[in-house]
């Protein structure tokens, strides 16, 4: 209960701190919307829900995205990082403390989209399974977040170069503004891509359309969610050292 009582205190402290700074709010919330925008100008002919869908998951991934990366750069900057691990606090609890800060702004950012969605009449065919389709793409997205903020530079600018260089591909390949069916030869490397599954899960909760069976959606992204928390919690062991 120690270890959680002190991530807990770690999330709170990002919450005040991490919330408004300007690569969370520019990567966060304005890029989705700009995208979305963009999306609805060329996209005249496709249905509303589909738009939607698309701007439910953009925003799932980047809010996830935005905060985790930043958090160990800008300690390590500001030369808190290392009072951080001179406190009695475990490598996991420090993770987890930055993982369930950046979950929960994802998820409080993600709910305008869904109002905008019901304020518009789209019908939310299945509600439980969008709700746990965002809560999973939340933890999987935020953790690898932590996972790209694992490079040994004290320089949040150099983590948000390389989050964008991985971020943007993905959001072209996973079916948010081509649906997976049509896609041709591009649909074998959307496998790889987890926001594939998060879109496919949100998809099918608005639209009732979905490229593959919602269980394999599920497993997908809790297989992401394994591999992105175990090699940031490896990769952060083996280079705190060198930032503090």
């Amino acid at each position: 209960m120690g270890q959680l009582n002190r991530a807990l205190t770690i999330t709170k402290k990002n919450i005040l701190i991490y919330y408004l700074k300007g690569p969370v709010i520019i990567f966060g919330v304005l890029i989705p919307v700009f995208f979305f925008l963009a999306f609805i100008t060329g996209g005249k002919q496709l249905p509303w829900s589909f738009l939607i869908s698309g701007l439910t998951a953009m925003t799932v991934f980047f809010t996830a995205t935005s905060v985790s990366p930043v958090i160990m750069p800008w300690e390590a900057q500001m030369n808190t990082l290392e009072r951080l691990i001179a406190s009695p606090i475990s490598i996991y609890a420090l993770i987890f403390g930055d993982l369930l800060a950046s979950i929960c702004f994802s998820f409080m950012i993600t709910i305008i989209p869904i109002i905008l969605a019901l304020a518009t009449n789209v019908t939310i065919m299945d509600p439980l399974t969008l709700i746990l389709g965002i809560i999973l793409a939340s933890i999987c997205f935020s953790a690898l977040g932590t996972l790209l903020s694992t490079p040994r530079t004290n320089l949040p600018s150099n983590i948000m170069m390389l989050s964008s260089l991985i971020k943007f591909p993905l959001v072209f390949i996973s079916g948010i503004f081509i649906p997976i069916e049509r896609m041709g030869w591009g649909s074998y490397i959307a496998l790889f891509s987890p926001l594939t599954y998060t879109m496919d899960i949100i998809r099918y909760s608005m639209q009732g359309t979905h490229a593959y069976p919602i269980n394999i959606d599920i497993l997908a992204i809790i297989i992401s969610i394994i591999i992105f928390l175990t090699a940031s919690v490896k990769l952060h062991e083996a280079n705190i050292p060198y930032r503090i």
